[in-house]
């Protein structure tokens, strides 16, 4: 049975006290529905350790580098975030492809890098506007897997999730339609049955994560293939991400 997870992104948002104030309503305020249910807070990584002592949720870094230790300056080693708390790691989002122009390539190291570690992680994929107008968005994202993620063999597939971004629909306003989401979750899965067979294929999960808000939750996550939610700015307000966590059945 393939795990529900809901994933707070708060990206460079919150000063110190702030983010201590936030997971604090977090503990009081975010109900689930269902116990089983995963919450991971992505936080600045100035604030991993505190916050992973202070919350029942898991903890995860929105970045790293791939090597081990060496001469990177400003960058975090897997180790070094695991060390100060952190259960899950981000790779390939949007704003790190888009903005700091991460390859296919670098994130499969990233992965490489992840799994080595046994760190559980969550790898973003998705589409431009263009790409999507061009009707080439299936293939598109298809092609993300597969040559960052996809090479890994059964029992590593299953210790990751994976997040469609329609990278068209995040901070415009605009949302995709439950249509255009159950059909994208629905080719990422068929692509898993393809590489790892059906029973493998349905234990990983699969979240969306384009301006999913506390209205259009409920909807979004009724879809079949759809397992959870990367939630971005929507997570900044423990009252809104708690309403996103009770539609999350």
């Amino acid at each position: 049975m393939r795990k529900k997870i809901l994933a707070a992104n708060w990206k460079m948002n919150l000063l110190h006290d702030q983010a201590i104030q936030l997971i604090n309503e977090f503990n009081r305020e975010v109900e689930l529905t269902n116990p089983t249910i995963e919450v991971v807070v992505f936080s600045p990584s100035l604030y991993l350790h505190e916050l992973s002592q202070q919350t029942k949720f898991k903890i995860g870094a929105q970045n790293f580098y791939f090597e081990k230790s060496g001469a990177f300056t400003g960058e975090l080693s897997i180790s070094q975030v695991k060390s100060c708390g952190a259960d899950s790691l981000l790779i390939g989002h949007s704003e790190r492809r888009q903005i700091f122009g991460e390859s296919d390539e670098l994130l499969k190291s990233k992965v490489n890098a992840a799994v080595e570690s046994n760190m559980n992680f969550i790898f973003c994929c998705g589409e431009a506007l263009e790409t999507r107008d061009a009707e080439k968005h299936i293939e598109f994202v298809v092609n993300q897997l597969q040559t960052s993620l996809f090479h890994l063999d059964e029992k590593q597939i299953s210790s990751c999730a994976i997040a469609y971004e329609p990278i068209w629909a995040i901070g415009t306003g605009r949302t995709a339609s439950t249509e255009q989401a159950e059909q994208m979750h629905a080719a990422i899965r068929e692509s898993l049955i393809y590489v790892y067979g059906e029973e493998i294929a349905n234990q990983v999960s699969i979240l969306y994560g384009g301006s999913c808000n506390s209205k259009n939750a409920a909807e979004l996550f009724a879809c079949p293939n759809v397992d959870g939610g990367l939630i971005g700015g929507a997570s900044l307000q423990s009252e809104t991400f708690n309403q996103i966590a009770k539609a999350l059945i």
